[in-house]
C-alpha cells in the first residue's frame, strides 16, 4: 500500500478490524493506557487479536480484569494512576526494569469536564491526569521505544474549547471552568505529541495525536448534568439548523483512528500532526468543535516547547 493510499483509504465509518485487516502484529509490543473501559479496551483487543503483545495500564485492576476477560491474545495489565506522579513513575520503572522494547504507545486514558479538584500532587485534575501523568510515564519509558515506534496521544476536538494557559495551568488566578480546563488539557495532549515527535524523530520514532470522534463511553462519568447540557445544547442546535453532519460513532469506529495512526499510517504524514477519521486533519481556526480540523495553536512548535519546559518544572523532572 502506498503512502497516499494509507492516508485516504479509511474514513469515519472504518472500524479497528477493518483498519487492521490482514495485518500481522506478531512480535510487536504495545502499551495502551486506560484499558478498563471504552476505547482503551477496544484498542487493546484489536491489537492483541492481530498478534501484538499488549500491556494495558489501568487505575482499577479489578475492573480491568473483568472487562478484558474475553479478550483473546496476549494482554497483561499493570497498575497506573495518572492522578499520581508516584504511580506514573512506579509503572514506568517497572517497564524499564523488564527491559522489553515497545513498538506502540497509545496514551488513551483521560477524564472529561469534571468538577474542580486537584490530583495528589496538587495539579488541577484534568491537566494533571490527561497531560502531566502521561508526560511523566511516556518520557520515562522513551528508552524502550524501538526505531520506527509510534507514540499516539488521544486528544479531542475539545481542544477547540481553549489553548493551554502557560501562566495559570492550575486555575490559581481565574475562575475554574470545566470545559475550558478540558480544552486546555486536550490542547496539551496535542502539543506534547508535537514536541515529542521533534525530539525523537532523529531516532526514527514518530508521534501523533488524534480526535477519536464522538462516542458514548464512560468519559462523561464525572460530568454534572448541567455540564452535559451545556456541552450538548450547541450540538443539538447546530443539528437542528442543518449546520453540522455530526454523528455518533461506535466504540470500534472510535478506536479505529488510534490503531490506524499507530500501525497503518505513513510515519512522515502523521508525525507531528493531528488526525481524525483515519485521516490527517486540516489546520482550521474558528468554528465549533463538531467541525473537522485542528486549531493552529495546538500545533505551534514554540508553544509545544514552552509547554514541555513548564511540564518539566511542574513535575520536577527533566527529559
Amino acid at each position: 500500500m502506498s503512502a497516499a493510499s494509507k492516508i485516504t483509504h479509511f474514513n469515519s465509518n472504518s472500524t479497528t478490524d477493518e483498519v487492521l485487516a490482514g495485518v500481522d502484529l506478531s512480535g510487536k509490543r504495545a502499551l495502551v493506557t486506560g484499558v478498563s473501559a471504552g476505547l482503551g479496551v477496544e484498542t487493546a483487543r484489536a491489537l492483541a487479536a492481530h498478534g501484538a503483545e499488549v500491556i494495558g495500564a489501568v487505575r482499577d485492576l479489578d475492573k480491568a480484569r473483568r472487562v478484558t476477560a474475553g479478550i483473546e491474545g496476549n494482554l497483561r495489565l499493570v497498575e497506573l494512576d495518572l492522578a499520581s506522579l508516584a504511580s506514573a513513575r512506579t509503572c514506568a520503572d517497572r517497564l524499564l526494569a523488564e527491559g522489553e522494547p515497545l513498538d506502540f504507545v497509545i496514551a488513551n486514558a483521560g477524564i472529561m469536564a469534571c468538577p474542580f479538584s486537584r490530583t495528589v500532587d496538587g495539579f488541577e485534575r484534568q491537566f494533571g491526569v490527561n497531560h502531566l501523568g502521561h508526560f511523566v510515564l511516556v518520557n520515562r519509558i522513551a528508552p524502550l521505544l524501538r526505531a520506527r515506534a509510534r507514540f499516539v496521544s488521544v486528544a479531542s476536538s475539545g481542544h477547540r474549547f481553549a489553548d493551554v494557559d502557560l501562566d495559570d495551568p492550575n486555575f490559581e488566578h481565574e475562575p475554574y471552568d470545566e470545559l475550558v480546563a478540558y480544552g486546555r488539557a486536550k490542547t496539551a495532549n496535542i502539543l506534547f505529541s508535537v514536541e515529542f515527535d521533534r525530539r525523537h524523530r532523529g531516532r526514527g520514532i514518530r508521534a501523533t495525536s488524534l480526535h477519536p470522534g464522538g462516542i458514548p463511553t464512560e468519559l462523561n462519568r464525572d460530568m454534572t448534568p448541567e455540564t452535559i447540557a451545556r456541552l450538548h445544547e450547541p450540538l443539538a442546535r447546530l443539528m437542528a439548523e442543518g449546520k453540522t453532519a455530526f454523528k455518533w460513532k461506535t466504540v470500534p469506529q472510535g478506536a479505529a483512528t488510534s490503531v490506524w495512526a499507530a500501525v497503518i499510517a505513513d510515519e512522515d504524514e502523521v508525525g507531528g500532526k493531528f488526525c481524525e477519521d483515519c485521516q490527517v486533519s486540516p489546520v482550521r481556526d474558528g468554528g465549533d468543535a463538531t467541525m473537522p480540523g485542528v486549531c493552529s495553536y495546538a500545533l505551534d512548535q514554540t508553544r509545544a516547547q514552552r509547554l514541555w519546559a513548564l511540564s518539566e518544572a511542574m513535575v520536577g523532572e527533566k527529559f
